[in-house]
């Protein structure tokens, strides 16, 4: 070998790249809000708005008796206490880490490995997709339509999938879009796909718009599927607690897939005090100001000469579009204000969502859009 061929840099693959399954090689992950911008265990030097938390913080003490122990498989405090909440049998309902651990269980039990497909109906929550590929699982996409600004689903091009996909996905209220979907076309997918395929819907936002669930429907249709979560109107992201509600058999055959020990003692004991009444009328006053304030961001938003939509929102969250993104973003930025680009989404070209946070966050927020736009008309 020459002195310079020994200098050339090998452009053989690495081992690890040779050893994985090939679709994750090039694969592009989820980017999580903490992803893109970390906290770091500090969260007061930034203004968080970008991930659809809640600003408000829970009291809560836990003890540290059982941690050097296993935890139960579905601690009963927990289990009985979301049951009794909101009134589904124990027997309809699994603990899982976070709704995205939910996603996880239900691809891996119903999708065979490249083979089966899930059908998703974007714009919508980009980790559908994400945990298909990483199980090796097809992604069949029925975009949901906007003719009306309202987006719904298409039932036509949903009817043209059925037998040909093994999982539907749909969000409500949608994730970015922040709707609820009608629940005549909820239904109308549910009979589609009664013989073929479960239909999800995620109701990681339902507490925003409580009275539009469709939890109740169980029992009637037994390809139903419903994500929950304490992330979002219970303020306890940090803790990774949700919930998936089905039908006993299905909870049984997902119960198989799960982790031997998926929620934390820790977890399962600040979860469990969440759900007691005290605090359940903590949680429902925190989502009574964060509709009132999503009505103000709106309101104020659709006054602005540079913002040339607002969608409606039944979430905790306001998106919109506007010609000048990077720039309010940028602007926000260099505040530490985080707000979410969303504008990489099919039909969302130009659009950006802001997470309802405190009063004195929007405040700001809207204080420094303001200055940004006035110094460039000074100049």
């Amino acid at each position: 070998m020459s002195k310079a061929s020994s200098i050339v840099p090998s452009m053989a693959p690495s081992l690890v790249n040779k050893l994985a399954r090939a679709e994750l090689v090039d694969m592009i992950p989820y980017e999580s809000a903490r992803r893109l911008h970390a906290g770091n265990g500090e969260f007061n030097n930034k203004t968080w708005l970008n991930a659809n938390e809640s600003s408000g913080l829970g009291d809560y003490e836990i003890s540290a008796n059982c941690i050097n122990r296993y935890p139960d498989f579905q601690p009963d405090s927990l289990i009985n206490a979301y049951s009794e909440y909101y009134q589904q049998p124990k027997s309809n309902l699994l603990a899982t880490r976070g709704a995205d651990e939910g996603i996880e269980l239900i691809i891996r039990t119903f999708c065979k490995a490249y083979e089966d497909n899930i059908l998703i109906c974007p714009p919508t929550y980009g980790m559908y997709a994400i945990s298909a590929e990483n199980h090796g699982a097809g992604i069949v996409r029925v975009p949901l339509q906007s003719e009306t600004g309202i987006n719904e689903l298409d039932i036509n091009g949903l009817q043209q999938q059925v037998g040909k996909v093994k999982v539907v996905f749909l969000c409500s209220p949608g994730n970015p879009t922040g709707n609820l979907l009608p629940h005549a076309q909820i239904k109308a997918a549910l009979e589609l796909f009664k013989n073929t395929a479960m239909v999800v819907v995620d109701e990681a936002y339902i507490e925003f718009s409580a009275d539009k669930s469709v939890a109740s429907w169980l029992a009637q249709y037994k390809n139903l599927i419903v994500l929950r979560t304490l992330s979002k109107a219970f303020a306890l992201a940090g803790l990774r607690c949700g919930f998936t509600l089905a039908n006993s058999d299905v909870i049984t055959m997902l119960s198989k897939v799960i982790a031997p020990y998926p929620i934390s003692a820790p977890v399962a004991e600040i979860a469990s005090k969440s759900l007691k009444a005290e605090n359940l009328s903590v949680m429902t006053n925190r989502v009574n100001t964060t509709n009132a304030l999503a009505k103000e961001l709106s309101a104020w938003l659709q006054a602005q000469p540079w913002c040339t939509q607002v969608f409606p929102t039944d979430a905790n969250f306001v998106l919109f579009k506007t010609s000048h993104k990077t720039f309010i973003f940028d602007a926000l930025l260099a505040e530490n204000i985080l707000i979410r680009d969303q504008s990489k989404q099919i039909q969302l070209a130009d659009c950006l969502r802001i997470s309802i946070g405190s009063e004195s966050e929007l405040a700001l927020l809207k204080q420094v859009i303001d200055t940004a736009f006035a110094g460039v008309t000074a100049k």
